[in-house]
């Protein structure tokens, strides 16, 4: 996070590992696409170890956590048998550590173990683990679709994954708000760029679902005329359209191109785009981190939402189809 309390933009990450049966057919359902830069806020459950401290003690410095095994990345899930929600929960119970060993049920790549810390007290005479956590995860992407019948909404296009590289993140929830995009810093080969903004405005929605195909809740967004959705068969390589926000005056529509279906389950890589809109390219170079999520309409229906950024080649990049993203969120919804 910078000084200016401007957040970096949700990386366009690819996650795996999620099998998806396929619910009823989604094409010709009625959404409208939005386009439309927020501010997410996804609260893990738990705290992640996001790196290690050193404690200064009497006889030097020492990092129990780090020499008990924990791991960047592990999720504390209890302290001494009492489950911990969020970075809270894990404080007030620091607060109370002595030289009594401290249990920590952690989970770890999906696995549970548990983990035993012995505090170490510092100069001032307080114990301590020597870690640093977080208890969520902070940014700005973009809306997808939104169903005004049911208030649902979806965002992205892919999961999001904890920073710290292990997998896709558990969370018990999020918000959503209005986010005011500031600056760009344009892609070039081999530079990924971004939107830089600032989240925080008015609520706009609630998020209950983090997926490998997107993040999923519910809401109120502005937005256009309702199309229909495009089945995966009806997509074409030839001229399409994304709607994307890259300033203050909100989504607007620039031309695109498909250049390739993949029709083989390439599940956030099925469609190959390039960016043609001349003052895209000016603007942004391409596509950007932060305009994951966009959709992409072609022939009057929205065909799908942009995902990655081919970073040799910004101008370039991968979507997934609106079907299989629905596909996601149906097959959630019905099992919830």
């Amino acid at each position: 996070m910078k000084n200016n309390k401007k957040y970096n933009t949700l990386a366009l990450t690819l996650v795996l590992g999620l099998a998806l049966a396929a619910p009823a057919e989604a094409a010709g359902e009625m959404l409208v696409p939005v386009g439309q830069a927020v501010g997410i806020e996804l609260r893990c459950r738990g705290v992640v170890v996001t790196g290690f401290a050193e404690v200064e003690t009497a006889s030097g410095a020492a990092c129990p956590a780090r020499a008990a095994g924990l791991r960047a990345g592990d999720v504390i899930t209890a302290l001494d048998g009492r489950a911990v929600t969020e970075g809270r929960d894990f404080l007030e119970k620091a607060a109370s550590f002595t030289d009594e060993p401290v249990r920590l049920g952690v989970t770890r790549a999906g696995q549970p173990l548990e983990v035993t810390v012995h505090p170490e007290q510092n100069l001032q005479g307080g114990w301590q683990l020597g870690l640093w956590l977080r208890d969520s995860i902070q940014g700005i992407g973009t809306v997808t679709w939104y169903d005004p019948a049911t208030g649902e909404f979806g965002a992205l296009g892919h999961g999001v994954s904890l920073p710290e590289g292990s997998g896709l993140a558990d969370i018990s929830g999020g918000t959503v708000t209005a986010a005011l995009v500031t600056d760009v810093l344009p892609g070039r080969a081999g530079e990924p760029g971004e939107l830089c903004g600032l989240p925080g405005g008015e609520p706009l929605g609630s998020v209950d679902r983090n997926t490998a195909l997107g993040i999923f809740g519910e809401g109120t967004f502005d937005g256009g005329e309702a199309l229909p959705v495009a089945s995966d068969s009806e997509i074409r390589p030839g001229d399409a359209a994304i709607l994307a926000t890259v300033d203050g005056g909100g989504p607007r529509r620039f031309s695109a191109r498909i250049l390739r279906v993949d029709r083989s389950g390439g599940m956030t890589r099925q469609l190959t785009i390039e960016i043609t809109d001349p003052g895209l390219l000016a603007r942004t170079g391409g596509i950007v981190q932060g305009m994951s999520g966009s959709p992409i309409v072609q022939n009057g229906k929205l065909v799908g939402a942009v995902t990655h950024v081919l970073v040799s080649d910004p101008a370039r990049g991968y979507g997934i189809s609106m079907e299989n993203m629905l596909k996601a969120s149906r097959e959630l919804t019905a099992a919830a």
